[in-house]
């Protein structure tokens, strides 16, 4: 995800539906798609199809960073919306959703709601965080960048079954909090989305996600 900097003058009048066209947008269109689709199976309880959805939205986003940076003619226009379509996306992808997530396991619990505000809270400081500065100096991010927290959970999801329900409710919130505590501490991290070989080893974790969690779904 990045935003850059444009002059308004830069920026013709355009039709708003056209910048769909843009394949980058189409491919972060498709990651919100996905995260619907893991919201939906979150709230009916069928945890390995929101798995899937999750894992997916994270490909996608990975995928429109390096479409983008691959593509020629993209003009100023284009790659400042993209970057504001990123931003709104990933609030909903990497915060809402592992919010809804840790309350839906907790069978939506009172208890759990101040885990999933911090979450969400957090979550929208670190992204408000990085459109406004950017990446280090050592072009690195300030905190554990925001999409990480649907990669660890996913992972950490699969080990579901060898706990009791309610046991597994706090181990999610506890992971939550934990990430979220990283999203806005000052470690730095590389930017791993924007490298091809991360993005083939996130496209065969997401394949073997996919696979696992289908295979429960059988």
């Amino acid at each position: 995800m990045t935003t850059e900097n444009v002059d308004a003058q830069e920026l013709p009048t355009r039709p708003i539906l056209s910048f769909i066209k843009d394949l980058p947008n189409i491919c972060s269109l498709a990651g919100l798609g996905c995260t619907l689709l893991a919201i939906y199976f979150l709230i009916t309880g069928v945890y390995a199809a929101a798995m899937i959805g999750m894992i997916w939205a994270v490909g996608f986003d990975w995928a429109d960073g390096l479409i983008a940076r691959r593509m020629k003619g993209r003009t100023g226009a284009d790659r400042k919306f993209g970057g504001q379509l990123d931003l709104l996306i990933d609030i909903v992808s990497y915060g809402v959703t592992p919010a809804i997530l840790i309350m839906s396991y907790s069978n939506f619990s009172a208890a759990f709601l101040p885990v999933a505000f911090i979450m969400l809270v957090f979550g929208a400081i670190r992204l408000s965080y990085f459109s406004t500065f950017g990446l280090s100096d050592d072009a690195k991010y300030t905190g554990l960048a925001i999409d990480n927290n649907s990669i660890i959970l996913v992972f950490v999801f699969m080990f579901a079954g060898y706990f009791e329900p309610s046991t597994f409710a706090i181990v999610l919130a506890a992971c939550g909090l934990c990430l979220a505590m990283l999203n806005v501490s000052q470690i730095k991290t590389p930017k791993l989305s924007g490298n091809p070989i991360n993005v083939a080893i996130l496209a065969a974790y997401t394949l073997t996600v996919s696979t696992i969690y289908g295979v429960t779904l059988l």
